[in-house]
């Protein structure tokens, strides 16, 4: 294994926070995350490969799945909670997995994160495959849950991702695709739910996005394969269709849009017939 430092452990660079009045901790905490998107800059090329190779999958019909403990596999199950309702992809085209199960969600489970052998474990309720792409969070790099996940997908020929914040952690060297964000100590010593978590947080959503739009899932700038939940999707998707067909009456819209489901088959049925 490659050096590996702890940076996500070392003390914060401010003390006695106790003694700091409100305005000062909220400018040092802000402070401390302005430094989170240059980091997750420098990981760019990094995240482009990961991308690269979560499309190609994806569009061979393949899956994505996340698996992290604590914050950073609440983080992942945020983020694959969000693509069917933002995207119009079918619930388990990207899967979030946590260690203790869907009550770890909401409540820590102690010693839920320790197995080597539960991570693997639960991506084969999932039936994962070749032909999916597994990516690992953990901010520490060391969670022997994704660890060991990540470790049993590549004996499987099974593509891997991860996403840390130390260099050269663990879980990099168990990962096809690597994503390091380094964002330096914590406001509060080893708080990984601030900074680490605002930049993988961040890394997320530029993964399932960009793949997304490979998939064909927005057009120009819009969300038109979104699923019409709410009363505001549903407007949002009749001034879609208003822009897109040039129709001025905001019910001929809504009716079109409600009718065929959303904003691409509306428009898809008029331009195509």
């Amino acid at each position: 294994m490659s050096e590996f430092m702890k940076v996500t452990e070392q003390p914060s660079t401010y003390r006695h926070l106790e003694q700091m009045s409100i305005h000062d901790l909220l400018s040092n905490i802000n402070k401390e995350d302005k430094v989170v998107p240059q980091a997750v800059e420098k990981a760019i090329p990094q995240i482009e490969k990961l991308v690269n190779a979560i499309s190609d999958k994806m569009l061979a019909g393949g899956r994505l799945f996340y698996i992290g403990a604590g914050t950073s596999g609440r983080l992942g199950i945020v983020d694959a909670s969000e693509c069917p309702p933002t995207f119009g992809v079918p619930y388990g085209l990207v899967i979030g997995l946590i260690a203790g199960g869907d009550k770890a969600i909401t409540q820590a489970v102690e010693f839920a994160e320790d197995s080597e052998e539960e991570g693997w474990q639960d991506l084969m309720k999932h039936f994962v495959s070749d032909k999916d792409v597994v990516v690992g969070l953990a901010a520490s790099g060391t969670t022997p849950y994704v660890i060991g996940a990540l470790r049993e997908c590549r004996k499987r020929g099974i593509i891997t991702g991860s996403i840390s914040c130390n260099p050269h952690s663990p879980v990099s060297e168990e990962a096809d695709f690597p994503v390091e964000v380094v964002v330096g100590p914590e406001f509060v010593t080893g708080s990984t739910r601030m900074k680490s978590g605002t930049a993988q947080k961040l890394v997320l959503n530029m993964i399932s996005t960009a793949v997304m739009i490979q998939l064909g899932r927005v057009e120009d700038n819009k969300m038109v394969n979104m699923q019409l939940s709410n009363v505001k999707l549903v407007d949002r998707g009749v001034k879609m269709v208003m822009d897109k067909l040039q129709i001025t009456d905001y019910e001929t819209a809504k009716d079109l849009l409600l009718k065929h489901g959303s904003v691409k088959r509306a428009v898809d049925s008029m331009v195509h017939g």
